[in-house]
């Protein structure tokens, strides 16, 4: 055995309590679910919460683990014909054949859609019938294959599917109370035995069949017994158990060595967790093992009738010694020869009895009168420490005031909560659970639950981080969040009343939810189905008829506790009224939403208008609702009653919290190894695609890089290019430009030379102009003094020397002087003469 698998087996004269714990340094239980006995009545077969399977050989005072299947069982079975193998049935819906003395797997059987309720093995150990709510299915245990497959209407569910002992007959139990007779081989219906149609309904739950296969005990939501002769097909007798008794679990016949198979003693578990052995036809109660503190939720006795093994509330084994129980068992028969003794009134622990002959007639009985045995009660003690609230109050007198309101104050709300639920505010606990941080399955709540306001997001995320550190289911529950979110944000200023409130709830108002997981309750969801089917059939064969079962109309509603269909002030109306009452009230209440919005939910055909019609707010009168809850609460029969499986409100403890271990823990810790697993596998995985990232990056900046310089090189390559073209066409223009500053210095050097020219001209011009000036200027003076001188000559006869002086003077301009170097042009002067005198 492993080392974390600890056994704990207390021994005394009578009695064997088997208790599994966790490991060696922790106290808690793991719970064993199913047990099964082998032919001989000396070992059994037991499977516990984490899907061990173990052997316990009783005579040897041995026990050891022969299997690991991983998950949870829901059935086991031994009598094969191959006497070391035994089947188990899974919480995946499946079957498998082990070996317990190899250990090892032989077959897996798949085929069922829902979970598989029981097992039944043919006398030969060759075929085998598996039972689920649906459908029921004959399997070969030669080759392992399914033989045949019984399916039934959606609205007409199967109870139980088994076969008679020594006989090829099977019989099919169903939920309508009809039972049916049909032959192994063929299939063929034998017969069918009357449904009671006088007195009250009785739901068949629980079946039984005698050793020889002649009688057949059937009760179930009632405490009616009925025991029918299957030779005569007619109800032999019913047998009334104490009024306490509201309805039967579990029946089974004690096999007695000189019965010869006719057994006659019936053991009846009903549900006051109280196992009675009763005689069925002196109806004397010989023995009962269990009470309300040692509560029985399943038990098996041995083929030999020699022991009997209860699985407790508490999850433990405890194995009975009948023998020791009572002497009454295992007797040698009486001697045929008696003697007549005058009649006594005797008072013993009996159970009353009424007997029915045939179908519904009254039988006379004998004029005992007879008493049943009842348990010490404490329904007052109990009622008064349930009354006594702390800070003063009252509860019957806060469900007075709740009555006549129909909520409490406002103001007092949170104070009048907190009183109801015993909130014991363990400070140092609470501490110690936030100190350990976010837990890991909440780090990334805002991906899958994003809320608009931050703090609301850490109150959130803190609570839901202390229960998965409380117990390690809640950190794999998915509804979680949507169940805690409205307490977080009433009391999300105060995170340890949050938590402690929440708490609260899961352990009362969330009885039975994790037995089952992953899977939702269906256990609870049939209480709410079974108070459905009694108040309104019709509203019910109508979901049946769309397909729409609890987990689609009841489970939205539970899992989120209301929140998305009510209001604020509904929802608040809602829990003062189910903080007030029993844990059932919750389920009543889920019923009562539903007949109260029959009108709308009758006119709905498709599945996905019922989805949503689940999961959003809706017209609903939040008083009358409470007001159908409590006659829901006052009319439904106790048979179908929720209370009678939910245990009574049982606050949280002080100091430290309880253990909450009453869920499949080999499932959450196998999650929590795969999502630990996952999370690896991620974390490698984007470690991996980190580095595939940066490759692919560097890949791609390097060809980005390449692409870059090969583009940069075309752009180089472009401009030179184009730079050359541009080169060339500058060069050509710059030869025009030659050519034209060429062309233009000739012009400007022809124009400079024409100005020079021109200016040499029009100096020339210029010059000539002067001498000219000047020689007018002399020419005129010299005429001038011509004149003068002729005037002086007439005036005056001219002297030869005045002649003398006057001749030289025109003969200057005869000499060649400067002027006649140039071809002006010019006529030369004309040589001066006098002028003729004339005569006077």
């Amino acid at each position: 055995m492993r080392r974390d698998s600890v056994m704990h087996v207390c021994i005394s004269s009578v009695l064997a309590t088997v208790t599994r714990n966790a490991s060696a340094r922790q106290t808690k239980t793991v719970r064993f679910l199913q047990v099964a006995f082998d032919t001989t009545g000396e070992s059994f077969l037991a499977g516990d919460h984490h899907g061990n399977i173990y052997v316990f050989d009783i005579s040897r005072n041995r026990f050891k683990l022969v299997q690991k299947t991983g998950q949870a069982c829901t059935a086991l079975a031994f009598n094969l014909r191959r006497t070391t193998e035994f089947l188990v049935a899974l919480a995946d819906y499946s079957i498998k054949c082990f070996d317990k003395d190899t250990r090892q797997p032989v077959s897996w059987m798949r085929g069922h859609e829902g979970a598989i309720s029981s097992l039944s093995i043919h006398s030969s150990g060759s075929y085998a019938i598996s039972t689920s709510s649906d459908t029921a299915q004959l399997w070969n245990l030669d080759t392992f294959q399914r033989k045949r497959k019984l399916n039934v209407r959606q609205s007409v569910g199967i109870q139980k599917v088994f076969f008679l002992p020594h006989s090829n007959t099977i019989l099919s139990c169903f939920s309508d109370d009809s039972i049916f007779a049909w032959e192994s081989d063929t299939l063929f219906c034998k017969y069918q035995l009357p449904v009671p149609q006088d007195g009250p309904r009785i739901y068949y739950r629980a079946f039984a069949v005698t050793q020889d296969g002649k009688t057949l005990a059937a009760a179930g939501r009632s405490n009616l017994v009925h025991l029918w002769c299957l030779d005569s097909r007619q109800l032999l007798r019913v047998i009334q158990m104490p009024p306490k008794v509201k309805t039967v679990r579990f029946v089974d016949f004690l096999p007695d060595s000189f019965d010869g198979g006719s057994n006659q003693i019936l053991g009846v578990l009903s549900q006051d967790d109280v196992l009675r052995f009763i005689n069925i036809q002196s109806c004397k109660q010989f023995f009962e093992i269990g009470s309300h503190e040692d509560a029985i939720t399943l038990a098996a006795i041995c083929p030999k009738g020699h022991h009997i093994v209860a699985v407790m509330d508490s999850g433990a084994l405890r194995i009975y010694d009948v023998r020791s129980l009572t002497p009454e068992i295992s007797k040698p028969p009486q001697p045929l020869l008696k003697q007549v003794t005058k009649g006594k009134s005797s008072e013993g622990s009996c159970l009353k009895m009424k007997v029915y002959a045939g179908a519904g007639q009254h039988v006379k009985t004998s004029g005992r009168r007879i008493q049943s045995k009842v348990l010490p009660s404490a329904v007052s003690t109990l009622d008064d420490k349930e009354n006594d609230l702390p800070n003063g109050l009252n509860k019957k007198r806060l469900q007075v005031l709740l009555r006549a309101f129909g909520e409490y104050p406002a103001k007092y709300r949170m104070f009048i909560w907190r009183s109801l639920l015993h909130l014991p505010e363990n400070h140092a606990a609470f501490s110690s659970l936030t100190d350990k941080g976010l837990h890991s399955a909440y780090v990334c709540l805002q991906e899958h639950y994003p809320i608009k306001s931050h703090k609301l997001q850490r109150g959130l995320q803190r609570v839901l981080s202390a229960l998965a550190h409380w117990a390690a289911v809640f950190g794999e529950t998915d509804y979680l969040p949507l169940l805690a979110f409205p307490f977080v944000k009433l009391f999300q200023n105060n995170p340890l009343i949050c938590f402690e409130v929440v708490a609260t709830v899961i352990v009362n108002w969330c009885q039975h939810w994790f037995e089952y997981f992953p899977n939702p309750p269906l256990n609870v969801l049939s209480l709410a189905e079974n108070v459905l089917a009694h108040h309104d059939k019709e509203l019910l064969q109508h979901f049946v008829a769309c397909g729409v079962t609890s987990q689609m109309y009841a489970w939205p509603l539970l899992e989120t506790l209301f929140s998305e269909v009510l209001m604020t002030e509904e929802w608040l109306k809602l829990f003062d009224n189910v903080f007030s009452n029993h844990p059932s009230f919750l389920l009543m209440a889920v019923v009562a939403y539903v007949t109260c919005c029959r009108a709308p939910l009758l006119l709905c055909t498709d599945k996905k208008d019922f989805e949503y019609f689940f999961h959003h707010q809706n017209s609903l009168d939040i008083s009358a609702m409470l007001k159908e809850t409590y006659r829901l609460m006052d009319s439904t029969p106790a048979d179908i009653q929720p209370s009678s499986v939910l245990s009574d409100f049982e606050p949280l403890t002080q100091g430290q919290y309880p253990i909450f271990n009453k869920y499949p823990t080999f499932i959450v810790e196998y999650q929590s190894q795969e999502r630990e697993r996952i999370r690896q596998q991620e974390v490698e995985y984007l470690r991996e695609r980190q580095e595939v990232q940066e490759l692919h990056a560097e890949a791609v900046r390097q060809q980005a890089e390449f692409e870059a310089w090969y583009k940069q090189q075309e752009l180089l390559l472009q401009g030179e290019e184009q730079r050359r073209r541009i080169l060339q066409e500058e060069e050509s223009k710059l030869a025009q430009q030659r050519a034209r500053l060429a062309a233009m210095k000739r012009e400007l050097k022809v124009k400079e030379l024409s100005l020079v020219d021109s200016s040499r001209r029009r100096f020339l011009k210029h010059q000539q102009d002067q001498r000219r000036i000047q020689l007018k200027r002399l020419d005129d003076e010299i005429q001038r003094k011509v004149l003068v001188c002729c005037c002086f000559t007439f005036n005056c006869p001219l002297t030869d020397d005045c002649r003398a002086q006057t001749k030289p003077k025109h003969k200057i301009n005869s000499r060649p002087g400067p002027l006649s170097n140039y071809s002006t042009g010019l006529a030369p002067f004309p040589r001066l003469s006098a002028p003729p005198l004339s005569s006077q």
